[in-house]
């Protein structure tokens, strides 16, 4: 079975859309541990009609929580005690896609952070970044802290406009894979993300 956990630099960044990108094209599984935030639905729901995975693949989240603010705080004020034990990655057959919540410091609780459950569950990471002002500082950042706890990176995906230099600088400094960019779609939709997607990244790089 092929594990990608995707992470990101900050909140809505895009993240998710890659996420149904990539489940969509490997046909893979998808499961978001901890949701938080149902106002707008959820990203499973949008990785369902982005994707256009059968029913089957988009995995129940363990946590589904009310208020759009990190996973500890909106637990807390649910009511909820989020068990760690409950956020193992379940054993499927085929691809699996990960998607944690916002970035790689976000607390799961007050004394995990994603970061933390990453770094136990020992698969590479696809850090997904913005390529707007900061994404450098924001990007080496996320990097050093998965390197810090161990977490194997497979490579930066961005999200936006060309930045060559940015880009670049990035992944030199960094040292990290860089996978490829999606740009900014006019129309986001099952069809036009899997034409981006599959002309922005090489699938052999997450297999």
């Amino acid at each position: 079975m092929t594990i990608t956990i995707v992470t990101g630099t900050d909140t809505d960044i895009g993240k998710t859309v890659f996420a149904a990108g990539l489940a969509g094209a490997l046909a893979a599984h998808y499961w978001k541990p901890v949701q938080a935030g149902l106002d707008d639905g959820s990203d499973r729901e949008r990785v369902a009609r982005l994707s256009g995975l059968p029913a089957g693949k988009l995995l129940d989240e363990a946590y589904r929580l009310t208020t759009p603010c990190s996973p500890h705080r909106a637990a807390e004020i649910d009511g909820v005690t989020i068990d760690p034990a409950r956020l193992a990655l379940p054993a499927i057959d085929g691809p699996l896609v990960v998607e944690g919540a916002g970035g790689v410091l976000v607390p799961v609780t007050r004394d995990l952070l994603f970061g933390d459950l990453f770094a136990r569950w020992g698969k590479p990471v696809v850090l997904v970044a913005r390529t707007g002002l900061g994404t450098i500082n924001h990007s080496l950042l996320s990097i050093e802290a998965l390197r810090a706890r161990g977490v194997p990176i497979r490579g930066i995906a961005f999200i936006g406009e060309a930045q060559e230099d940015s880009e670049a600088t990035i992944a030199a400094i960094g040292a990290v894979k860089r996978l490829g960019r999606l740009p900014m779609l006019p129309v986001l939709d099952r069809d036009s993300l899997a034409t981006a997607f599959a002309a922005a990244f090489d699938l052999e790089d997450f297999r």
